[in-house]
């Protein structure tokens, strides 16, 4: 695809206030190629945590756009990704989700590694007849290009040519500091994962997680339930704090919630909750006032959905939720999801979290089956672009300031755009920041294969 067309896809005149998405970016299968060529595999992605590699010779298995990837603790503990492929013959070399294992062999032609991914033996070596060229190459597998973590979360990329990854996290550093802090320990995934798929785009997870003006459209059935807990006054300690101070049906015109945006495609939407001993953290609420003083305390209590792009959530309102975005195909995504949690937290404040978890979270609970819903709904909509542009990434636009705002400032937090206000405002400019993105990674990738095909030429 030519640039040239590319960029006419989203049309971006801030000076006129106009920003909009063509349809064909969520439907198109040469963009989808294009997404998953320069997006998932050109640039950094989340890969999974750290706590998840508990033990040495600890692995799991995961993807990187279309390429199935490994990561393992070796003996000595360090961690390292490769490539999920044989270098014999390209079979999976691990099929398993995840496991401990000293030695790991291919199931194709018993090629085995440890778990360091060296190479142990080969099948038959020396009854091979193979070349002195063959002894020179290396047998194991391969690492990725570029590999890293912060704060116990692990990213990665096949391109070497990616900036450092700090830098491509920059700010948003301090929003995972918001969840990694809540614990000396730092954050674990409650034992039990959830993977599923529905039948659209992956950029509507994207959107959704960000998305504060579909709330009292597309779930009140679970404000309904929360009203009538409230009207019989049972289960007092499963209740949300949301029963009792509701961001989202707030009348008033005070500032309840907004948005911040990022460089790289990384934004967060927030809501201002009370310290209540309705959430789960409540039993560290004088801790982390004590530890970090009491507007990094207050933050950890507000309602916030990070989205890291392109391809990992944290959603803290109802529960804290781990999302990780998988694209299939244009129309086909799969979503792994977690209940995270702070490490060492009191039983009691488990079962809790776990059970505001389940009430909203997962095909299970009340809330996603509805978000899945519209999602295919949208896509069912994109089949036929002939509409040309949709105007769901304008709202707020003249709400949105350059920098960050009194909040922001109070963390120390710096964004490159921010909005603030009632609950009624429901921000959609910071969907712009993904799109920023994304025509930036898909437009250097294609700008880059062309400088290496003319080289060669």
């Amino acid at each position: 695809m030519d640039p040239r067309e590319l960029r006419t896809l989203i049309d971006d005149r801030p000076g006129d206030g106009v920003f909009r998405v063509h349809r064909r970016l969520y439907s198109d299968p040469e963009i989808f190629d294009l997404e998953m060529k320069h997006i998932f595999e050109g640039g950094w992605v989340f890969l999974g945590l750290a706590a998840q590699l508990p033990n040495r010779h600890d692995y799991f298995t995961t993807y990187i756009g279309r390429q199935p990837v490994v990561l393992m603790r070796d003996g000595t503990g360090a961690v390292n990704c490769f490539l999920n492929a044989c270098p014999h013959r390209g079979a999976r070399v691990c099929a398993f989700k995840q496991g401990n294992q000293r030695l790991h062999v291919c199931p194709y032609h018993s090629w085995s590694f440890d778990s360091a991914g060296r190479n142990k033996a080969i099948k038959g070596k020396n009854d091979g007849a193979y070349t002195p060229a063959f002894d020179s190459d290396s047998h194991d597998l391969t690492p990725i290009a570029r590999f890293g973590e912060y704060r116990g979360l692990l990213f990665g990329s096949l391109s070497a040519d990616v900036p450092p990854l700090e830098d491509h996290l920059g700010e948003a550093r301090k929003l995972i500091d918001l969840a990694v802090d809540q614990s000396p320990e730092g954050l674990e995934l409650v034992p039990g994962v959830v993977t599923f798929t529905y039948a659209a785009n992956w950029k509507l997870q994207l959107e959704n997680c960000s998305d504060a003006y579909h709330f009292t459209s597309v779930h009140p059935s679970y404000m309904r339930i929360l009203d009538r807990r409230v009207e019989v006054k049972a289960g007092e300690a499963m209740q949300s704090v949301f029963e009792k101070d509701n961001p989202m049906t707030d009348a008033s015109d005070a500032i309840r919630g907004g948005s911040y945006s990022f460089p790289h495609g990384h934004v967060l939407n927030w809501a201002l909750i009370p310290v209540s001993d309705q959430l789960a953290l409540y039993d560290r609420a004088a801790e982390l006032k004590d530890k970090f003083g009491e507007a990094k305390r207050d933050w950890m209590f507000n309602s916030r959905n990070l989205t890291l792009f392109p391809n990992v959530q944290l959603a803290e309102n109802a529960s804290s939720q781990l999302r990780v975005i998988r694209p299939i195909a244009p129309d086909l995504t799969e979503m792994t999801t977690y209940c995270m949690a702070p490490v060492g937290e009191s039983a009691e404040t488990r079962r809790k979290r776990i059970r505001q978890y389940e009430d909203f979270f997962n095909p299970s609970g009340l809330a996603t089956p509805d978000d899945i819903v519209c999602y295919e709904d949208c896509q069912d909509g994109y089949v036929v672009p002939v509409g040309g542009y949709l105007q769901g990434h304008a709202r707020g636009m003249t709400a949105s300031k350059i920098g960050g705002n009194a909040l922001s400032e109070g963390i120390g937090l710096d964004p490159e755009r921010s909005v603030a206000g009632n609950s009624r405002l429901c921000d959609e400019s910071l969907f712009q920041a993904y799109y920023r993105a994304w025509l930036e990674r898909v437009d250097r990738g294609i700008a880059r294969d062309r400088a290496a095909a003319e080289a060669v030429a």
